[in-house]
């Protein structure tokens, strides 16, 4: 995916930290404009996103603690891409985990930057559709702490409004499904 291709000259990498999601770099560079400067940026393999949709219309959100927003985030289902794995496949396995449910259509619906002034991070959004709620659904990540909720669209929508889902790959995603489900 390139979105405006038009990469700097790398003059000199840094990498300060390297984790099991993502690393940290301070890299000099040389910019289109022939400027030099040293900039920070966060390495992301990148992520995957469901908006579910049951057959009554309903969409699956999980309520999810996030250690950073210090409490519990209403939010669409969602992973992190491993290594040797496509978005599809990271979305297949993170909507069963987090909400236990299985869909049968899928279709991407876009994709974008998280955070593009300090990480490269695409995530990549799907609508899922035809969903059968699994009899043994897998384990979740020891790391995760979440329940699913079920919610119209209008109850979605007022609650983007509200302030209650202000999660920001969430609300992108969900006007992003929106005309393919009219």
């Amino acid at each position: 995916m390139l979105f405006g291709h038009e990469p700097p000259q790398l003059l000199k990498q840094r990498m300060l930290y390297k984790g099991r999601k993502f690393s940290f770099e301070v890299n000099r560079f040389r910019l289109p404009n022939q400027a030099e400067s040293d900039l920070e940026c966060i390495r992301h393999p990148g992520g995957a996103l469901a908006v579910p949709v049951t057959s009554d219309g309903k969409f699956v959100l999980v309520r999810q603690y996030r250690f950073t927003a210090k409490g519990r985030l209403l939010e669409f289902p969602a992973g992190t891409v491993e290594p040797n794995e496509t978005p599809e496949a990271t979305i297949q396995r993170e909507i069963e985990e987090e909400t236990g449910y299985r869909a049968q259509q899928w279709q991407s619906i876009g994709s974008f930057f998280v955070a593009p002034g300090y990480s490269d991070e695409v995530l990549y959004a799907f609508l899922a559709q035809e969903l059968e709620l699994l009899d043994l659904p897998p384990e979740k990540d020891s790391d995760e702490d979440l329940v699913t909720v079920l919610m119209s669209a209008d109850e979605v929508e007022k609650a983007i409004y509200d302030g209650d889902i202000v999660d920001a790959k969430s609300i992108s995603s969900f006007f992003l499904a929106r005309p393919f489900l009219n």
